[in-house]
């Protein structure tokens, strides 16, 4: 795996341009200041309209479990809350991410 971080208190807009520039498989997000609500679906929203609909979306941080089911159905892969194992969401994405064609030499 390759990890791009691309730093604290980044729009929406940006980390999608982020992942569209770096043709990405999983976009992570660790949000901590309670705007989930709000970040997750404008990302979604975004990826949507750039055609990024195989962007695995994993999201961590301060969630609260009543929000759990809602980001689910916006489309968040997974959620991790506070203390997860690090096995236990690199196994996540890995399980999920979705295989793209790989290129050939020609």
């Amino acid at each position: 795996m390759e990890v791009i971080y691309t730093g604290l208190r980044q729009t929406p807009e940006m980390i999608v341009n982020a992942a569209l520039q770096e043709d990405v498989h999983v976009i992570g997000l660790s949000i901590l200041s309670g705007a989930h609500n709000a970040i997750v679906p404008r990302v979604m929203d975004l990826l949507k309209q750039n055609k990024m609909d195989d962007v695995l979306i994993v999201l961590g941080g301060i969630i609260p479990n009543q929000d759990v089911d809602s980001l689910k159905r916006a489309g968040v892969a997974a959620i991790f809350q506070p203390a997860p194992r690090w096995t236990t969401s690199s196994n996540s994405i890995r399980a999920n991410v979705k295989p793209r064609g790989v290129p050939t030499a020609g």
